[in-house]
């Protein structure tokens, strides 16, 4: 569900991308019922069982990035990536941390199916 302190966050902010914001908070939610949703780092941010999970970057305001983790602590690399996706919309960083980068609404409703795979399987990787 959508978090009110996150809703009041973004409308103090006047960002010009605020619909495809909105647009992925609503997929973030709806793809894994149990994520609750905060702010950190200036940007909407989700957690499982209290442990942050996704990261939606929204500075610069030229795109949003959303940030696929296991939590701002370092924790020691798997040996291979944690979720298999072959779409493209994943750039990984580390085999633990990957970026979805969506300039515009459309954007988001090509990779729409995609992306709310992309976040169950990822909470099912990050559960631990």
């Amino acid at each position: 569900m959508k978090n009110e302190e996150v809703t009041k966050f973004l409308n103090g902010i006047n960002h010009p991308l605020r619909n495809e914001i909105e647009r992925l908070r609503d997929l973030i939610v709806s793809a894994e019922s149990q994520l609750t949703e905060n702010i950190k780092w200036n940007g909407p941010n989700y957690c499982f069982r209290s442990e942050d999970r996704i990261t939606m970057r929204i500075q610069p305001p030229k795109q949003i990035q959303i940030v696929f983790h296991r939590g701002a602590k370092k924790l020691a690399q798997s040996n291979g990536r944690l979720i298999s996706e072959t779409s493209g919309l994943l750039v990984w960083k580390e085999n633990d941390r990957a970026v979805a980068t969506f300039k515009n609404l459309n954007g988001i409703e090509l990779q729409e199916t995609e992306f709310k795979n992309t976040i169950s399987k990822w909470i099912a990787a990050t559960k631990e």
